[in-house]
């Protein structure tokens, strides 16, 4: 019983440990001051890229545009699902600026038609969710 009793607290302990990285302290303040939201133009947030050969990784881009007065920070870009890899921008883009979210699709094994989501978190007035769309057809690979 004692040993379980040390275990418990060791465990809450641990659990109750602050990380001291504060990399990431600035983002996350920004996504929750709203004093400090502004507004996204999305240059493009769908996509079409037609057919592409099974094992084809395939660059995916979103352009957006900083409409607002405040510098723009995009807090996070989750993929759909694990065939996607998203690139995390680590830098705000200036108001009046234009910025990527960029992703990698493998397409191996993932014959037929994909439609895929990358869902973008910002700074921005409204809404700070958004969700960016492509769709690619992989063709089979020839035996």
């Amino acid at each position: 019983m004692r040993y379980l009793l040390t275990c418990l607290i060791a465990a809450s302990l641990i659990a109750g440990c602050k990380n001291n990285d504060k990399s990431g302290a600035a983002a996350g303040t920004t996504i929750t001051d709203s004093t400090q939201f502004t507004t996204i133009q999305w240059l493009d947030s769908t996509k079409d890229f037609g057919k592409i050969a099974e094992g084809q990784k395939l660059e995916v881009s979103f352009r957006f545009k900083n409409t607002g007065d405040k510098p723009l920070v995009i807090e996070k870009v989750q993929p759909s699902c694990g065939c996607t890899v998203a690139e995390q921008s680590t830098e705000p883009i200036a108001p009046g600026a234009e910025g990527q979210v960029k992703a990698s699709f493998n397409s191996e094994g993932r014959t037929g038609v994909n439609h895929k989501t990358l869902f973008v978190t910002a700074n921005t007035k409204g809404s700070q969710n958004y969700s960016l769309q492509f769709v690619v057809e992989v063709q089979k690979k020839a035996s």
